[in-house]
Protein backbone atom coordinates (compact mmCIF):
# COMPACT_ATOMS: atom_id res chain seq x y z
CA UNK A 1 0.00 0.00 0.00
CA UNK A 2 1.43 3.27 -1.24
CA UNK A 3 1.91 6.08 1.54
CA UNK A 4 -1.05 9.06 0.81
CA UNK A 5 0.11 11.94 0.26
CA UNK A 6 0.77 14.62 3.35
CA UNK A 7 -2.32 17.24 1.34
CA UNK A 8 -4.54 14.65 2.87
CA UNK A 9 -3.58 15.25 6.51
CA UNK A 10 -5.76 17.81 7.37
CA UNK A 11 -8.93 16.42 5.74
CA UNK A 12 -8.50 12.87 7.90
CA UNK A 13 -7.55 14.81 11.04
CA UNK A 14 -11.04 16.73 10.93
CA UNK A 15 -12.79 13.58 10.25
CA UNK A 16 -11.04 11.91 13.19
CA UNK A 17 -12.18 15.31 14.97
CA UNK A 18 -15.78 13.92 14.98
CA UNK A 19 -15.26 10.51 15.99
CA UNK A 20 -12.78 10.66 18.55
CA UNK A 21 -13.03 6.87 19.16
CA UNK A 22 -11.31 6.59 15.92
CA UNK A 23 -8.81 9.00 17.40
CA UNK A 24 -7.94 7.09 21.11
CA UNK A 25 -7.52 4.16 18.51
CA UNK A 26 -5.17 5.77 16.21
CA UNK A 27 -3.19 6.50 19.34
CA UNK A 28 -3.13 2.68 20.42
CA UNK A 29 -1.74 1.66 17.06
CA UNK A 30 2.49 2.18 16.74
CA UNK A 31 4.14 3.37 13.82
CA UNK A 32 5.17 1.06 10.92
CA UNK A 33 2.82 -2.42 11.60
CA UNK A 34 0.37 -3.47 9.80
CA UNK A 35 -3.81 -2.94 10.58
CA UNK A 36 -6.87 -4.98 9.42
CA UNK A 37 -10.18 -2.55 9.87
CA UNK A 38 -13.24 -4.42 9.96
CA UNK A 39 -16.42 -2.43 8.87
CA UNK A 40 -14.14 0.35 8.04
CA UNK A 41 -16.86 2.32 6.22
CA UNK A 42 -14.99 5.09 3.93
CA UNK A 43 -11.55 3.84 5.11
CA UNK A 44 -11.25 7.24 7.24
CA UNK A 45 -8.95 5.31 9.94
CA UNK A 46 -6.80 3.73 7.56
CA UNK A 47 -6.60 6.91 5.64
CA UNK A 48 -5.62 8.57 8.53
CA UNK A 49 -2.94 6.24 9.97
CA UNK A 50 -1.56 5.52 6.49
CA UNK A 51 -0.99 9.53 6.41
CA UNK A 52 0.74 10.09 10.08
CA UNK A 53 2.36 6.60 11.25
CA UNK A 54 2.82 4.80 8.20
CA UNK A 55 0.45 1.88 8.41
CA UNK A 56 -0.65 -0.75 5.16
CA UNK A 57 -3.54 -2.67 5.93
CA UNK A 58 -6.51 -3.67 4.44
CA UNK A 59 -10.51 -2.90 5.37
CA UNK A 60 -13.14 -4.89 4.72
CA UNK A 61 -16.69 -3.70 4.63
CA UNK A 62 -20.18 -5.16 3.31
CA UNK A 63 -21.80 -2.02 2.17
CA UNK A 64 -21.64 -0.97 -1.70
CA UNK A 65 -21.61 2.55 -1.02
CA UNK A 66 -18.75 2.51 0.92
CA UNK A 67 -16.08 0.71 -1.60
CA UNK A 68 -15.59 3.09 -4.00
CA UNK A 69 -14.57 6.06 -1.00
CA UNK A 70 -12.27 3.29 0.53
CA UNK A 71 -10.69 3.01 -3.26
CA UNK A 72 -10.88 6.76 -3.92
CA UNK A 73 -8.91 7.30 -0.59
CA UNK A 74 -6.35 4.70 -1.73
CA UNK A 75 -7.64 1.83 0.72
CA UNK A 76 -7.05 -1.87 -0.07
CA UNK A 77 -11.04 -2.67 0.78
CA UNK A 78 -12.32 -6.16 0.52
CA UNK A 79 -16.16 -6.44 0.47
CA UNK A 80 -17.27 -8.78 3.14
CA UNK A 81 -19.58 -10.46 5.31
CA UNK A 82 -17.90 -10.14 8.78
CA UNK A 83 -20.23 -13.38 10.03
CA UNK A 84 -18.76 -15.38 8.18
CA UNK A 85 -15.18 -15.15 9.10
CA UNK A 86 -11.61 -13.53 7.73
CA UNK A 87 -10.87 -16.84 6.01
CA UNK A 88 -9.20 -15.04 3.42
CA UNK A 89 -6.50 -13.77 6.05
CA UNK A 90 -3.65 -15.77 7.20
CA UNK A 91 -2.99 -16.24 10.20
CA UNK A 92 -0.76 -13.69 12.32
CA UNK A 93 -0.79 -11.08 9.22
CA UNK A 94 -1.50 -8.16 10.83
CA UNK A 95 -0.49 -6.50 14.19
CA UNK A 96 -3.67 -5.22 14.97
CA UNK A 97 -7.12 -5.90 13.86
CA UNK A 98 -10.11 -2.90 14.18
CA UNK A 99 -13.44 -3.32 15.26
CA UNK A 100 -14.80 -0.12 15.79
CA UNK A 101 -18.56 0.33 16.27
CA UNK A 102 -19.66 -2.89 14.69
CA UNK A 103 -19.49 -5.55 17.62
CA UNK A 104 -23.62 -4.65 18.44
CA UNK A 105 -24.36 -5.30 14.76
CA UNK A 106 -22.85 -8.75 14.51
CA UNK A 107 -24.76 -11.94 14.65
CA UNK A 108 -21.97 -13.93 15.52
CA UNK A 109 -19.67 -11.93 17.84
CA UNK A 110 -18.22 -14.21 19.93
CA UNK A 111 -16.24 -16.06 17.06
CA UNK A 112 -15.70 -12.96 15.20
CA UNK A 113 -13.05 -12.22 18.21
CA UNK A 114 -11.52 -15.36 18.02
CA UNK A 115 -11.07 -14.95 14.39
CA UNK A 116 -9.61 -11.21 14.89
CA UNK A 117 -6.61 -12.28 17.08
CA UNK A 118 -6.51 -15.50 14.82
CA UNK A 119 -5.26 -13.13 11.62
CA UNK A 120 -3.45 -10.50 14.16
CA UNK A 121 -1.29 -9.93 17.33
CA UNK A 122 -4.10 -7.49 19.00
CA UNK A 123 -7.34 -6.40 18.90
CA UNK A 124 -9.31 -3.40 19.18
CA UNK A 125 -12.80 -3.22 19.88
CA UNK A 126 -15.35 -0.38 20.07
CA UNK A 127 -19.00 -0.47 21.33
CA UNK A 128 -22.20 1.20 22.77
CA UNK A 129 -22.22 0.92 26.31
CA UNK A 130 -25.98 -0.34 27.33
CA UNK A 131 -25.38 0.04 30.70
CA UNK A 132 -25.15 3.69 30.63
CA UNK A 133 -27.25 5.47 33.39
CA UNK A 134 -29.21 6.71 30.70
CA UNK A 135 -30.33 3.31 29.33
CA UNK A 136 -30.99 2.21 32.73
CA UNK A 137 -33.03 5.78 33.47
CA UNK A 138 -35.11 4.72 30.45
CA UNK A 139 -35.86 1.27 31.28
CA UNK A 140 -36.76 1.79 34.93
CA UNK A 141 -38.70 4.50 34.89
CA UNK A 142 -39.91 5.09 31.33
CA UNK A 143 -40.04 1.33 30.63
CA UNK A 144 -38.46 2.50 26.67
CA UNK A 145 -35.77 2.03 25.06
CA UNK A 146 -33.39 5.41 25.01
CA UNK A 147 -32.50 7.57 22.01
CA UNK A 148 -29.20 8.99 22.23
CA UNK A 149 -26.25 10.79 20.58
CA UNK A 150 -24.58 7.19 20.65
CA UNK A 151 -27.84 4.98 19.90
CA UNK A 152 -29.60 7.04 17.72
CA UNK A 153 -32.02 5.03 16.25
CA UNK A 154 -35.10 3.62 17.04
CA UNK A 155 -35.59 -0.12 18.44
CA UNK A 156 -37.27 -1.11 15.66
CA UNK A 157 -34.94 0.15 13.02
CA UNK A 158 -32.14 -0.12 14.58
CA UNK A 159 -29.04 -1.94 13.18
CA UNK A 160 -27.79 -3.02 17.03
CA UNK A 161 -28.87 -6.17 17.32
CA UNK A 162 -26.06 -7.39 20.41
CA UNK A 163 -26.91 -5.64 23.62
CA UNK A 164 -23.20 -5.70 25.29
CA UNK A 165 -22.05 -3.92 28.95
CA UNK A 166 -18.93 -3.38 30.17
CA UNK A 167 -19.57 -6.76 32.09
CA UNK A 168 -21.01 -8.20 29.68
CA UNK A 169 -18.33 -8.40 27.31
CA UNK A 170 -15.35 -8.52 30.19
CA UNK A 171 -17.11 -11.93 30.89
CA UNK A 172 -16.97 -12.91 27.02
CA UNK A 173 -13.58 -11.95 27.06
CA UNK A 174 -12.99 -14.63 30.11
CA UNK A 175 -15.08 -17.29 27.97
CA UNK A 176 -12.92 -17.05 25.51
CA UNK A 177 -9.37 -17.04 27.05
CA UNK A 178 -8.94 -13.34 25.97
CA UNK A 179 -6.81 -11.18 27.67
CA UNK A 180 -7.93 -7.25 28.03
CA UNK A 181 -4.77 -4.89 27.68
CA UNK A 182 -6.32 -1.62 27.75
CA UNK A 183 -9.69 -0.30 28.24
CA UNK A 184 -11.21 3.03 28.42
CA UNK A 185 -14.56 4.89 28.18
CA UNK A 186 -16.17 8.04 26.90
CA UNK A 187 -18.99 10.09 27.90
CA UNK A 188 -21.84 11.57 25.93
CA UNK A 189 -19.35 14.51 25.55
CA UNK A 190 -16.96 11.82 23.46
CA UNK A 191 -14.48 12.66 26.26
CA UNK A 192 -12.25 10.59 29.27
CA UNK A 193 -13.64 12.36 31.78
CA UNK A 194 -13.65 11.79 35.55
CA UNK A 195 -16.68 10.43 35.76
CA UNK A 196 -15.87 7.72 32.89
CA UNK A 197 -12.80 7.12 35.11
CA UNK A 198 -14.62 6.48 38.27
CA UNK A 199 -17.53 5.09 37.21
CA UNK A 200 -17.16 3.47 33.70
CA UNK A 201 -19.77 1.35 33.40
CA UNK A 202 -22.19 4.08 34.33
CA UNK A 203 -20.94 7.01 32.79
CA UNK A 204 -18.69 5.88 29.77
CA UNK A 205 -20.97 5.75 26.68
CA UNK A 206 -18.50 4.43 24.28
CA UNK A 207 -16.51 1.69 25.32
CA UNK A 208 -12.81 1.00 23.79
CA UNK A 209 -10.66 -1.58 24.33
CA UNK A 210 -7.76 -3.39 23.19
CA UNK A 211 -7.02 -7.03 23.99
CA UNK A 212 -5.11 -10.05 22.83
CA UNK A 213 -4.69 -13.77 23.22
CA UNK A 214 -4.29 -14.50 26.77
CA UNK A 215 -1.37 -17.17 27.12
CA UNK A 216 -0.66 -18.74 30.73
CA UNK A 217 2.69 -18.88 32.30
CA UNK A 218 4.23 -22.24 33.22
CA UNK A 219 6.15 -23.01 36.31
Amino acid sequence: MNKLSTNTMPSARGILAQRPDLALIADWIKTDTKVLDLGCGDGLLLQYLQTTKNVSGYGVEIDDCHIAPCLRNGINVIQGNLDQGLAEFDDNSFDYVVLSLTLQAMHNPAPLLDEMLRVGNAGIVTFPNFGHWRIRYSLGVHGILPVTPSLPHQWYNTPNIRLCTLGDFAELCRQRNISVQQRQTMDHNHIDSVMTRLFPSLFGEIALYRFTRYISQSI
